[in-house]
């Protein structure tokens, strides 16, 4: 069975957005950068909310600035075609390999689940994964620590979940700054 990953850059007091909106302070360095295209490969499908949805739209016609480098462009060979799914109430239309959910999201990871194929189904976006954790449908949760504490702002988890056991799976040190963690659900 295809498993549910969460997984985004958070600081260190576990926000993935800043109080104001703001969220430079996740911008990967290379060495992060190489690591998500990476673990992007891994991706069959991805869930998205409206608003990572419309900030990733930018990568849609990215391929045509020329100063991009290398790392960039091979992103867009593997994010653009990669098949996603749009969860919103305003949005009626989307683009590229993107369609809008038709259902709730339990529905849709238990459709996506059902299909052949490979590759992790992965949520992205805060508010889409409170409602995944609140059903136990997340397998994974991996995370990014970068090195700043903002204050508030928007949580990676949520924030009256009820208990999850975690198992520890794999760390990664990035530039002596960085810090990645993933850890399984324990069922």
């Amino acid at each position: 069975m295809r498993s549910v990953t969460y997984a985004m850059g958070v600081s260190l007091d576990g926000y993935i957005v800043g109080p104001d909106g703001g969220f430079d302070w996740t911008a990967p360095d290379a060495e992060v950068f190489r690591f998500w295209i990476d673990e992007t490969r891994k991706v069959g499908v991805h869930l998205l909310g409206r608003r990572l949805y419309e900030t990733m739209l930018y990568w849609e016609t990215a391929a045509e600035d020329p100063s991009l480098g290398e790392a960039e462009r091979e992103w867009i060979e593997i994010w653009n075609p990669l098949p996603k799914v749009v969860f919103s109430r305003t949005l009626t239309e989307v683009q590229g390999q993107a369609r809008l959910a038709s259902g709730g999201l339990a529905e849709e990871i238990e459709r996506l689940r059902a299909e052949p194929g490979e590759g992790e189904i992965a949520i992205g976006g805060a508010t889409l994964a409170v409602d995944a954790a609140a059903a136990d449908l997340i397998d994974e949760y991996r995370v990014i620590v970068h090195p700043v504490l903002v204050g508030g702002g928007i949580p990676f988890f949520p924030r009256h979940e009820r208990r999850v056991d975690l198992e520890l799976v794999e760390t990664r040190t990035f530039n002596e700054k960085f810090v990645y963690l993933r850890y399984r659900v324990v069922r």
